[in-house]
């Protein structure tokens, strides 16, 4: 199971909502991936380890990320407004087995952990992932119950705490109690 993971705000002011696009990987985007996939920092909350070979992150991107369904890119504008080429972050929607579920994943660099570049990319991913997503009616996500930050950055774009989820998932050699949340296709999209 993934899960996100963004830390504590900073003094630094917030990122404007509107400077967040998301867009889909591609192989020139390795190095920026690697910048926060080989950060122990950023993976402490997932159930993957940092990376730390630029081949095996890119085989990931070939046999994971580009044949996704919803794998995006997270990405703030240039200063033009342009999109930046750079992402900073990563956001996934899993359809399960389940075809009316989905399983979020969203993970930010450190350099923007607590700017509410997470809390954007999950309210563009809602407002996107229901419409390419066919038949799908529910998105949720799991998160580590000690990770405060990602928990907020869901209830801000308007994800719906369920339930805690006691002993759930082995992560980092550890059992950990998880937090569920979701998202229902009908429930009001948050500015």
């Amino acid at each position: 199971m993934d899960h996100e993971h963004e830390a504590p705000a900073k003094p630094s002011g917030p990122t404007r909502a509107d400077a967040v696009t998301l867009r889909p990987f591609d192989f020139a985007d390795v190095d920026a991936m690697m910048a926060w996939a080989s950060d122990p920092a950023v993976t402490a909350f997932m159930t993957w380890d940092a990376y730390t070979s630029r081949d095996a992150l890119l085989a990931f991107m070939r046999d994971t990320v580009l044949p996704h369904p919803w794998f995006r890119a997270i990405c703030l504008a240039a200063g033009d407004g342009e999109e930046s080429r750079q992402p900073v972050g990563a956001v996934s929607v899993t359809p399960t087995d389940d075809r009316c579920r989905a399983e979020l994943c969203v993970v930010v660099a450190r350099a923007h952990w607590g700017k509410g570049v997470a809390t954007a990319a999950l309210k563009r991913t809602v407002a996107a992932a229901f419409a390419d997503l066919d038949g799908v009616e529910r998105v949720e996500a799991l998160v580590d119950a000690d990770n405060a930050a990602s928990r907020r950055a869901l209830e801000k774009a308007g994800f719906q705490r369920e339930a805690v989820l006691r002993s759930y998932c082995v992560v980092k050699g550890k059992l950990r109690d998880m937090v569920i949340y979701s998202f229902i296709s009908t429930d009001p999209l948050v500015d």
